[in-house]
C-alpha cells in the first residue's frame, strides 16, 4: 500500500510538471508575435484539462488514503 502511494505521488508530480509546462507553452505562444495555430492551441488546452482532471483524481485518492 505504501508503494502504491509513492507511485501515485511520483505520477502526480510528473503530471503537475507537465501541466505547468503546457501552461507555459500556451502562454508564450499566445503572447508572442508569431502567427498562432489555433488548432494546436486547442489540442494543448485539451491535454492540459485532461492533466488537471487526473491531478485532481490523484490528489483525492491520496487524501482518501490518508483519512482511511
Amino acid at each position: 500500500m505504501q508503494e502504491d502511494q509513492e507511485e501515485l505521488k511520483l505520477k502526480l508530480a510528473e503530471y503537475q510538471s507537465e501541466h505547468q509546462a503546457l501552461n507555459d507553452v500556451i502562454e508564450r505562444t499566445l503572447d508572442g508575435d508569431a502567427p498562432v495555430n489555433l488548432f494546436h492551441i486547442q489540442q494543448l488546452k485539451k491535454k492540459k484539462l485532461w492533466l488537471k482532471d487526473m491531478i485532481q483524481k490523484m490528489e483525492s485518492a491520496l487524501i482518501d488514503d490518508i483519512i482511511a
